[in-house]
């Protein structure tokens, strides 16, 4: 086949655009869930890129998203 496109390409969180605003809600609802289960807390004012990248973090403790 010719050049394939992988279906759900990962941009690293620092190259968003959008990075540097307020994390969603939806990010804050499940980075609280993972940090609960980790045992963690979960710092304010995040950004939507840092969310991101602290999610990444606490699936691989947490063993979520695998």
């Amino acid at each position: 086949m010719a050049d394939e496109v992988e279906p759900n390409p990962q941009k690293d969180p620092s190259d968003w655009t959008t990075g540097d605003e307020p994390m969603t809600g939806p990010q804050e609802s499940y980075l609280h869930t993972l940090a609960q289960e980790a045992g963690v807390d979960v710092p304010e004012g995040l950004t939507k890129a840092e969310a991101s990248e602290r999610i990444d973090e606490l699936q691989r403790t947490t063993g979520r998203g695998n």
